[in-house]
Protein backbone atom coordinates (compact mmCIF):
# COMPACT_ATOMS: atom_id res chain seq x y z
CA UNK A 1 0.00 0.00 0.00
CA UNK A 2 1.03 3.46 -0.65
CA UNK A 3 1.03 6.33 2.47
CA UNK A 4 1.57 10.03 2.19
CA UNK A 5 2.82 12.51 4.07
CA UNK A 6 -0.05 14.31 6.10
CA UNK A 7 0.10 17.68 4.70
CA UNK A 8 -3.94 17.88 5.33
CA UNK A 9 -6.28 15.86 7.63
CA UNK A 10 -7.50 13.72 5.24
CA UNK A 11 -3.80 13.34 3.44
CA UNK A 12 -2.64 11.94 6.61
CA UNK A 13 -5.57 8.53 6.59
CA UNK A 14 -5.65 8.36 3.19
CA UNK A 15 -4.24 5.01 1.35
CA UNK A 16 -3.72 4.03 -2.29
CA UNK A 17 -2.34 0.99 -4.02
CA UNK A 18 1.17 1.26 -5.68
CA UNK A 19 0.99 0.82 -9.37
CA UNK A 20 3.92 0.97 -10.70
CA UNK A 21 4.76 -2.23 -8.58
CA UNK A 22 1.83 -4.41 -10.42
CA UNK A 23 1.27 -2.57 -13.73
CA UNK A 24 3.43 -2.79 -16.82
CA UNK A 25 1.53 -0.27 -19.54
CA UNK A 26 0.30 3.24 -18.72
CA UNK A 27 -2.35 3.27 -21.80
CA UNK A 28 -5.11 0.26 -23.49
CA UNK A 29 -4.51 -1.52 -26.88
CA UNK A 30 -6.55 1.01 -28.94
CA UNK A 31 -8.53 -1.12 -30.73
CA UNK A 32 -10.31 -2.91 -27.49
CA UNK A 33 -11.31 0.13 -26.24
CA UNK A 34 -14.89 2.47 -27.01
CA UNK A 35 -16.03 5.77 -25.80
CA UNK A 36 -19.50 6.48 -24.50
CA UNK A 37 -21.74 8.34 -22.36
CA UNK A 38 -22.01 6.98 -19.26
CA UNK A 39 -25.49 6.61 -16.85
CA UNK A 40 -24.76 7.93 -13.90
CA UNK A 41 -27.87 6.30 -12.46
CA UNK A 42 -30.46 7.45 -15.32
CA UNK A 43 -32.83 5.59 -17.19
CA UNK A 44 -33.88 6.55 -20.83
CA UNK A 45 -36.39 9.29 -19.49
CA UNK A 46 -33.47 10.93 -17.25
CA UNK A 47 -35.17 9.76 -14.01
CA UNK A 48 -33.02 8.83 -11.26
CA UNK A 49 -32.64 4.62 -10.49
CA UNK A 50 -29.52 4.03 -8.58
CA UNK A 51 -29.08 7.26 -6.34
CA UNK A 52 -26.14 8.77 -5.37
CA UNK A 53 -24.20 8.50 -8.79
CA UNK A 54 -23.11 10.90 -11.23
CA UNK A 55 -20.08 13.04 -12.24
CA UNK A 56 -17.04 11.57 -11.99
CA UNK A 57 -13.77 11.67 -14.16
CA UNK A 58 -14.10 10.33 -17.87
CA UNK A 59 -13.59 6.68 -18.86
CA UNK A 60 -12.49 4.37 -21.87
CA UNK A 61 -14.50 1.40 -21.71
CA UNK A 62 -11.93 -2.05 -22.35
CA UNK A 63 -13.89 -4.91 -23.81
CA UNK A 64 -13.09 -7.55 -21.57
CA UNK A 65 -13.64 -11.03 -22.72
CA UNK A 66 -15.67 -12.70 -20.02
CA UNK A 67 -16.91 -15.83 -23.21
CA UNK A 68 -13.40 -17.25 -23.48
CA UNK A 69 -14.26 -18.96 -26.67
CA UNK A 70 -10.61 -19.53 -27.95
CA UNK A 71 -10.42 -23.15 -26.98
CA UNK A 72 -7.41 -24.90 -27.15
CA UNK A 73 -5.25 -22.07 -28.35
CA UNK A 74 -2.58 -20.66 -26.40
CA UNK A 75 -2.00 -17.60 -25.25
CA UNK A 76 0.66 -15.26 -24.00
CA UNK A 77 0.53 -12.55 -21.45
CA UNK A 78 1.96 -9.44 -23.36
CA UNK A 79 0.62 -6.48 -20.43
CA UNK A 80 -0.86 -6.13 -16.97
CA UNK A 81 -3.18 -3.34 -16.80
CA UNK A 82 -5.40 -0.77 -14.64
CA UNK A 83 -9.35 -0.73 -16.04
CA UNK A 84 -10.96 2.16 -14.47
CA UNK A 85 -14.55 -0.05 -14.72
CA UNK A 86 -13.85 -2.89 -12.63
CA UNK A 87 -11.76 -3.14 -9.19
CA UNK A 88 -9.09 -5.72 -10.81
CA UNK A 89 -6.55 -5.48 -13.05
CA UNK A 90 -6.52 -6.97 -16.59
CA UNK A 91 -4.50 -9.01 -18.68
CA UNK A 92 -3.49 -8.13 -22.49
CA UNK A 93 -3.10 -11.87 -23.68
CA UNK A 94 -1.87 -12.76 -27.75
CA UNK A 95 -3.05 -15.99 -29.06
CA UNK A 96 -0.81 -18.48 -31.11
CA UNK A 97 -2.94 -16.90 -34.04
CA UNK A 98 -2.12 -13.12 -33.34
CA UNK A 99 -5.82 -12.43 -31.78
CA UNK A 100 -5.56 -10.02 -28.83
CA UNK A 101 -8.02 -9.92 -26.17
CA UNK A 102 -8.37 -8.44 -23.25
CA UNK A 103 -8.83 -10.87 -19.89
CA UNK A 104 -9.18 -10.57 -16.10
CA UNK A 105 -5.85 -10.84 -15.04
CA UNK A 106 -5.23 -13.32 -12.49
CA UNK A 107 -2.80 -12.78 -9.28
CA UNK A 108 0.92 -13.41 -9.65
CA UNK A 109 0.37 -13.28 -13.19
CA UNK A 110 3.38 -12.07 -15.08
CA UNK A 111 3.80 -10.77 -18.66
CA UNK A 112 5.69 -13.63 -20.13
CA UNK A 113 3.71 -16.03 -18.82
CA UNK A 114 1.15 -18.57 -20.58
CA UNK A 115 -2.15 -19.23 -20.39
CA UNK A 116 -4.90 -21.86 -21.96
CA UNK A 117 -8.89 -22.90 -22.12
CA UNK A 118 -9.03 -26.18 -22.27
CA UNK A 119 -10.71 -29.16 -20.97
CA UNK A 120 -7.79 -31.09 -21.12
CA UNK A 121 -5.30 -27.71 -19.27
CA UNK A 122 -3.02 -28.04 -16.80
CA UNK A 123 -4.29 -26.91 -13.17
CA UNK A 124 -2.16 -23.88 -12.91
CA UNK A 125 -3.23 -20.68 -12.62
CA UNK A 126 -4.62 -18.29 -15.23
CA UNK A 127 -5.92 -21.45 -17.04
CA UNK A 128 -9.19 -22.10 -17.58
CA UNK A 129 -11.59 -25.87 -18.13
CA UNK A 130 -14.40 -27.32 -17.18
CA UNK A 131 -15.50 -27.73 -13.02
CA UNK A 132 -15.69 -31.16 -13.39
CA UNK A 133 -11.81 -31.65 -14.04
CA UNK A 134 -11.07 -29.06 -11.12
CA UNK A 135 -10.16 -30.66 -7.71
CA UNK A 136 -11.95 -30.10 -4.56
CA UNK A 137 -10.29 -27.32 -2.83
CA UNK A 138 -9.08 -25.37 -5.43
CA UNK A 139 -9.52 -21.70 -5.51
CA UNK A 140 -11.57 -20.77 -9.24
CA UNK A 141 -12.49 -17.06 -10.18
CA UNK A 142 -14.44 -16.39 -13.61
CA UNK A 143 -16.93 -18.96 -13.30
CA UNK A 144 -20.49 -19.55 -15.25
CA UNK A 145 -23.38 -20.50 -14.17
CA UNK A 146 -24.10 -22.30 -17.52
CA UNK A 147 -21.98 -23.94 -19.93
CA UNK A 148 -20.80 -21.14 -22.51
CA UNK A 149 -22.74 -18.07 -21.10
CA UNK A 150 -19.93 -16.21 -20.22
CA UNK A 151 -17.92 -15.61 -16.60
CA UNK A 152 -20.44 -14.52 -13.87
CA UNK A 153 -19.24 -15.34 -10.95
CA UNK A 154 -15.64 -13.91 -8.60
CA UNK A 155 -14.38 -11.25 -10.36
CA UNK A 156 -14.14 -8.57 -8.44
CA UNK A 157 -10.50 -7.59 -7.13
CA UNK A 158 -9.14 -10.68 -4.92
CA UNK A 159 -12.05 -12.70 -4.96
CA UNK A 160 -12.03 -16.30 -5.69
CA UNK A 161 -14.30 -19.32 -5.16
CA UNK A 162 -13.58 -22.87 -3.46
CA UNK A 163 -14.38 -25.64 -5.32
CA UNK A 164 -15.96 -28.13 -2.03
CA UNK A 165 -17.86 -31.19 -3.62
CA UNK A 166 -18.76 -33.24 -7.14
CA UNK A 167 -22.00 -34.78 -6.42
CA UNK A 168 -24.63 -36.00 -9.59
CA UNK A 169 -23.75 -33.79 -12.30
CA UNK A 170 -22.31 -30.88 -10.18
CA UNK A 171 -19.81 -29.12 -8.54
CA UNK A 172 -20.74 -27.55 -5.37
CA UNK A 173 -18.68 -23.62 -4.76
CA UNK A 174 -18.65 -21.88 -1.81
CA UNK A 175 -18.82 -18.15 -2.98
CA UNK A 176 -17.04 -15.46 -1.43
CA UNK A 177 -20.05 -14.37 0.26
CA UNK A 178 -19.94 -17.72 2.00
CA UNK A 179 -23.28 -19.04 0.13
CA UNK A 180 -22.81 -22.81 -1.13
CA UNK A 181 -23.94 -23.33 -4.82
CA UNK A 182 -24.65 -26.53 -7.17
CA UNK A 183 -23.15 -25.38 -10.53
CA UNK A 184 -23.61 -27.72 -13.24
CA UNK A 185 -20.05 -29.53 -13.81
CA UNK A 186 -20.13 -28.96 -17.11
CA UNK A 187 -19.53 -24.94 -17.05
CA UNK A 188 -16.04 -23.18 -17.39
CA UNK A 189 -13.77 -21.27 -14.58
CA UNK A 190 -10.37 -20.30 -14.65
CA UNK A 191 -7.94 -21.42 -11.78
CA UNK A 192 -6.70 -18.91 -9.20
CA UNK A 193 -7.85 -15.81 -7.81
CA UNK A 194 -8.75 -12.27 -8.62
CA UNK A 195 -5.62 -9.69 -8.94
CA UNK A 196 -5.37 -6.54 -6.93
CA UNK A 197 -6.42 -8.30 -3.16
CA UNK A 198 -4.78 -4.72 -1.55
CA UNK A 199 -8.16 -3.19 -3.35
CA UNK A 200 -9.92 -3.38 -0.33
CA UNK A 201 -7.57 -1.84 2.18
CA UNK A 202 -7.53 1.43 0.55
CA UNK A 203 -8.65 4.39 2.52
CA UNK A 204 -10.59 7.19 0.53
CA UNK A 205 -10.04 9.68 2.85
CA UNK A 206 -11.49 12.72 1.15
CA UNK A 207 -14.88 13.48 -0.23
CA UNK A 208 -13.55 14.78 -3.67
CA UNK A 209 -11.58 11.63 -4.01
CA UNK A 210 -15.54 9.43 -4.27
CA UNK A 211 -16.36 12.58 -6.47
CA UNK A 212 -13.43 11.57 -8.90
CA UNK A 213 -14.90 8.16 -9.04
CA UNK A 214 -18.18 9.28 -9.62
CA UNK A 215 -19.73 8.75 -6.02
CA UNK A 216 -22.23 11.58 -4.85
CA UNK A 217 -22.91 12.25 -1.71
CA UNK A 218 -25.45 9.83 0.23
CA UNK A 219 -27.56 11.52 3.53
CA UNK A 220 -28.64 9.18 6.44
CA UNK A 221 -32.31 8.16 6.60
CA UNK A 222 -32.33 9.69 9.89
CA UNK A 223 -31.20 12.94 9.07
CA UNK A 224 -34.25 13.24 6.88
CA UNK A 225 -37.75 13.79 7.50
CA UNK A 226 -40.37 11.53 7.76
CA UNK A 227 -41.63 12.14 4.38
CA UNK A 228 -38.99 10.87 3.01
CA UNK A 229 -37.24 7.96 4.88
CA UNK A 230 -39.19 5.86 7.06
CA UNK A 231 -36.20 6.73 10.01
CA UNK A 232 -36.74 10.89 9.50
CA UNK A 233 -38.08 12.59 11.89
CA UNK A 234 -38.07 12.96 15.72
CA UNK A 235 -36.55 15.62 18.04
CA UNK A 236 -32.63 16.26 17.91
CA UNK A 237 -30.39 13.54 16.95
CA UNK A 238 -32.67 10.22 17.12
CA UNK A 239 -32.07 6.65 15.76
CA UNK A 240 -34.16 4.64 13.68
CA UNK A 241 -36.95 3.83 15.83
CA UNK A 242 -37.77 0.55 14.77
CA UNK A 243 -36.78 -2.84 15.04
CA UNK A 244 -35.64 -4.77 12.13
CA UNK A 245 -33.60 -1.84 8.86
CA UNK A 246 -35.56 -0.48 6.02
CA UNK A 247 -34.64 0.91 2.55
CA UNK A 248 -36.38 4.50 1.69
CA UNK A 249 -39.06 2.30 0.22
CA UNK A 250 -39.51 0.44 3.04
CA UNK A 251 -38.22 -3.03 1.85
CA UNK A 252 -35.63 -4.78 4.53
CA UNK A 253 -32.24 -4.28 4.63
CA UNK A 254 -29.21 -5.70 5.94
CA UNK A 255 -28.49 -6.70 9.33
CA UNK A 256 -29.16 -10.28 9.19
CA UNK A 257 -32.35 -10.23 7.29
CA UNK A 258 -33.44 -12.13 4.57
CA UNK A 259 -33.33 -10.14 1.15
CA UNK A 260 -33.39 -12.45 -1.87
CA UNK A 261 -36.79 -12.89 -3.78
CA UNK A 262 -38.40 -16.43 -1.54
CA UNK A 263 -39.75 -18.31 -4.89
CA UNK A 264 -36.36 -17.55 -6.86
CA UNK A 265 -36.00 -19.81 -9.54
CA UNK A 266 -32.54 -20.70 -8.67
CA UNK A 267 -33.27 -21.61 -5.23
CA UNK A 268 -33.08 -25.19 -5.84
CA UNK A 269 -28.89 -24.63 -6.41
CA UNK A 270 -28.21 -23.21 -3.51
CA UNK A 271 -26.86 -25.45 -0.82
CA UNK A 272 -26.20 -23.61 2.04
CA UNK A 273 -27.20 -19.75 2.59
CA UNK A 274 -24.71 -17.14 2.86
CA UNK A 275 -24.00 -15.65 6.39
CA UNK A 276 -25.14 -12.42 6.70
CA UNK A 277 -24.40 -9.24 9.39
CA UNK A 278 -20.99 -8.71 11.40
CA UNK A 279 -20.41 -12.51 12.26
CA UNK A 280 -20.20 -13.62 8.29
Amino acid sequence: MKTNKPTTPSRRHMTGINYRDFLTASSPFKSLTKGGKRGVGRNSFGRITTRHKGGGHKRRFRLVDFKYDKIDIPAKIETIEYDPYRSGFIALVCYKDGERRYVLAPKSLKVGDEMVVSETAELKTGNRTILKNIPVGSFVYNIELKPQSGAKIARSAGNYAEVIAHDAGYAHIKMPSSEVRKVLDTAWASVGEVSNDEHKLVVIGKAGRSRWMGRRPTVRGSAMNPVDHPYGGGEGKSGRGMRRAKTKWGKPSGKGQKTRTPKKYSNLHIVRRRKVGKRK
